[in-house]
């Protein structure tokens, strides 16, 4: 049974917005000044669809990730076109819904859920968001070897589209050396034993690496700093960023002032908005267009900061 405050935001949220809107809405924690919502919204208008996107933020209601599922259901009941999952709630879906898309379903993660004819269908576009945003951003980078930081459902979708970009190899580090080798015993399944491991190190594995990738909370406002020595980031390696606020995080930033080729994560959230968008609404977004309005939202200054990721 789903708390009530959950039932009556869902429920508030629907009420608001009239009849003949498409509903959606992102569930995480620590989402409250998510840039969402005027994302989807601008970009759906554009479209000729009225969007009405609402924030579930777990931390409001003091509940842990496990409410997501009652969140799920929620929006099910109350007649919505789909919802977002953000950290940390992108494995914790997964018990809540009918059926995976493939990606899904590979990653055991899910960032997208779309409802239709009362079935709940996870997707993941965390992954294809990433690997458009490392083709348009850093074209051309070398990718024999990638080191990744972090395992989580984050992780899980960058290692997953660099390796379908062709990466000849990535190796996963992870405070949690558990979580570490179980996505790399995964992506072996999938990509070949050769192309994936637990990196050691950090040191050891960027030694030989032609990049780097993080995807950890650290960097963000409530986890500012940097995850891994700033000695080790060398300028022969390109370095990219799965947080977007600020979309200079410190390690952006040291990157850059030591030689780096750098991306922000400003890309990877774009992509897989659009992405999402599509799956709610049916139309095509432009993606180009919601670059130029995450800009903006995303200028210094602007009260709008971006989604926490796991």
């Amino acid at each position: 049974m789903y708390p009530a405050t959950v039932v009556d935001a869902v429920r508030e949220h629907a009420r608001r917005s009239g009849p003949g809107t498409v509903l959606a809405g992102l569930v995480g924690s620590g989402i409250g000044p998510s840039l969402s919502p005027p994302l989807h919204e601008a970009e759906a208008r554009r479209l000729g669809v009225r969007l009405a996107y609402g924030r579930f933020d777990l931390d409001d209601w003091g509940l842990p990730a496990s409410a997501a599922g009652d969140v799920v259901a929620a929006a099910r009941a109350a007649g919505y076109a789909g919802l977002n999952v953000t950290h940390p709630c992108k494995q914790v879906v997964l018990d809540h819904l009918d059926e995976l898309s493939a990606d899904a379903a590979a990653l055991a993660a899910v960032n997208t859920v779309v409802f239709r004819e009362g079935t709940a269908a996870g997707h993941n576009t965390d992954w294809s968001g990433f690997a458009r945003g490392l083709e348009t951003g850093l074209p051309g980078v070398p990718l024999g070897s990638v080191v990744l930081l972090g395992a989580g459902g984050a992780g899980a979708a960058v290692a997953h589209g660099l390796l379908t970009l062709g990466a000849g190899r990535v190796r996963v580090l992870d405070l949690d050396p558990t979580r570490a080798e179980a996505l790399a015993v995964a992506l072996q399944a999938r990509f070949g034993t050769e192309r994936a491991s637990v990196g050691g190190s950090v040191a050891s594995a960027l030694a030989t690496a032609d990049g780097l990738v993080h995807a950890t909370p650290v960097g963000m406002a409530a986890h500012p700093g940097l995850p891994l020595p700033a000695e080790l980031l060398d300028p022969r390696l390109w370095v990219a960023e799965v947080v977007y606020r600020p979309l200079e995080t410190e390690l952006v930033r040291v990157a850059s002032d030591r030689g780096c080729r750098v991306l922000d994560g400003g890309r990877m959230a774009v992509f897989q908005a659009a992405d999402a968008l599509a799956l709610f609404t049916g139309a095509e977004p432009d993606a180009a267009r919601m670059r130029r309005h995450f800009d903006r939202l995303a200028a210094p200054g602007e009260r709008e900061p971006a989604d926490v990721l796991d």
